[in-house]
């Protein structure tokens, strides 16, 4: 009898860790740190044990808009083709982050689309404390060498949430060409 609660708990334990989804996985917003306004939202997402990340939609900008202030080309970029061609929605300019820990990941970089820098990315995941951290936070840290950068946080968001942030961000296609003909 001993043995097959034994058993029972020891596969219980083993579906859990196999199972579980490390807590940075999921649906991202940036947060203006200034005017505390959402920039955008992110969907970080692990493949092939490396971390990436995307947006889903940047407040102010059509989804379509290319990354123009980009350079054509970043070191180890997983995506082919000319990166200040692409879109900024579902383009990968977080990549190739590895694990460090449940919760961390390091070693990889980050673009920020808005002036094509490039830098080192860590990515630390903080439990809602209701003290510091008054909800699920993700600290994004982009470093260009030895320790030296600094750190967003971004709020953990929903499925709901960022569908409205989509809907509510919908560029008028007709506009948006009359605003390029007129620069």
């Amino acid at each position: 009898m001993k043995k097959i609660i034994f058993t029972a708990i020891f596969f219980m334990f083993v579906a859990t860790f196999c199972f579980s989804q490390d807590p940075v996985i999921g649906l991202w917003k940036s947060v203006d740190e200034k005017t505390n306004k959402v920039t955008g939202v992110w969907k970080i997402y692990e493949k092939d044990g490396k971390l990436f990340g995307e947006m889903l939609v940047t407040i102010g900008h059509h989804p379509q808009e290319a990354a123009s202030s980009c350079k054509e080309s970043y070191k180890d970029f997983p995506k082919k083709g000319k990166v200040n061609k692409m879109a900024l929605v579902g383009t990968p300019f977080i990549y190739n982050l590895v694990k460090k820990e449940e919760g961390s990941w390091h070693k990889g970089y980050i673009i920020d689309p808005g002036d094509g820098k490039y830098y080192y990315c860590k990515i630390r995941f903080h439990k809602a404390d209701g003290k510091k951290y008054k909800t699920d936070t993700l600290e994004m840290r982009g470093e260009i060498g030895l320790g030296i950068g600094r750190s967003q946080y971004w709020l953990r968001t929903d499925k709901e949430e960022t569908d409205d942030l989509i809907k509510n961000n919908v560029i008028d296609d007709e506009n948006k060409d009359k605003e390029m003909a007129a620069e």
